[in-house]
C-alpha cells in the first residue's frame, strides 16, 4: 500500500493547528526536544525518511485495515505494526519519559505524522483495495488513483500554503469542539473513517472525476483536518503538558 498520508499541505495543517492549541508548558517542553522545528515542518518527517531503506520497517505504520461494521482488529494488520497499535505505543513510551534524547525526537516527529494519517480516512482502509491506491481513476483528465485524490490532489486544488489553510479552519474552533474532538478516544476516529466510506468510495462509473467530487468531499477533508489537529494537540498536552 501507499502508505503516504495527506500530502505536505494536510499534514503541516494539522501540525500548525496543534502548535495554537498547546499548553504554554508544553509548548516549552516540546521546543526542547525539536529545537528551531516546528510542529507543522516535523510532520512530513515519517514520509521523507522512505527514502532510507534504514527505515522499512515503518512502512506499515502508516495505515490500518478495519472492516466496515467492525473495530479494530489486530490480527487483520501487518506483521511489523499498524497506525493505530503504534500510536498508542508512541504515546504510551512518550508519557513514561524514560526514552534516550534522539528516540524522543523521533517518536515525537512520527507522532505528529501518525495523528494526521489516521483522520486521512482511507489511512483506515478495508483492507482490499491497498487504501484507495488500486482504484485507478481519472481527476481533471489526470491518470491517477483514489488515494492520490484524497491526500494532495484536491485539497492542492485550493492554491493554498498550509498556513493560509490552516488559519482558514481554526476560526471555527472554540472551547466546545475542542473539548468535543479531545474527549474522543483512537476507536472513535477510527469509526469516523469508516463511516465516510460511502462518501469517499460514491464514484461515477467511469470514473472520471472533475468538480464535482471535490465539491462533495473537501467540506469533509476540512473537518478531518481541524479534528486531528485539535486532538494531536489535546495529546500533546497530556504528555507534555
Amino acid at each position: 500500500m501507499n502508505s503516504f498520508g495527506w500530502g505536505q499541505t494536510g499534514h503541516r495543517v494539522v501540525g500548525q493547528i496543534a502548535t495554537w492549541h498547546l499548553s504554554k508548558k508544553a509548548s516549552r517542553n516540546i521546543e526542547a526536544i525539536l529545537g528551531p522545528e516546528s510542529l507543522a515542518m516535523v510532520s512530513t518527517w515519517m514520509d521523507e525518511i522512505k527514502s532510507d531503506p534504514s527505515y522499512d520497517y515503518l512502512n506499515s505504520w502508516h495505515y490500518l485495515t478495519v472492516k466496515t461494521g467492525k473495530g479494530y482488529n489486530p490480527d487483520l494488520q501487518e506483521k511489523e505494526g499498524d497506525a493505530y497499535s503504534k500510536t498508542k505505543m508512541i504515546i504510551a513510551a512518550l508519557k513514561e519519559g524514560t526514552l534516550a534524547a534522539d528516540q524522543k525526537v523521533a517518536y515525537l516527529k512520527m507522532l505528529v505524522h501518525l495523528v494526521g494519517d489516521l483522520h486521512q480516512p482511507l489511512h483506515v482502509g478495508t483492507g482490499e483495495d491497498r487504501g484507495g491506491n488500486n482504484v485507478r481513476l481519472t481527476y481533471f483528465n489526470e491518470n491517477t488513483n483514489l488515494h492520490a485524490v484524497w491526500d494532495s490532489k484536491v485539497i492542492d486544488e485550493k492554491n493554498l500554503s498550509y498556513t493560509e489553510l490552516a488559519q482558514h479552519l481554526n476560526r471555527r474552533s472554540d472551547k466546545a469542539l475542542v473539548r468535543k474532538y479531545q474527549n474522543d478516544p483512537l476507536e472513535k476516529w477510527l469509526e469516523e473513517a469508516v463511516a465516510l466510506r460511502p462518501l469517499i468510495y460514491d464514484l461515477p462509473e467511469d470514473r472520471k472525476l472533475f468538480y464535482e467530487y471535490g465539491y462533495k468531499t473537501y467540506p469533509i477533508m476540512e473537518e478531518q483536518l481541524l479534528a486531528g489537529g485539535i486532538r494531536l494537540a489535546g495529546i500533546l498536552n497530556e504528555i507534555f503538558g
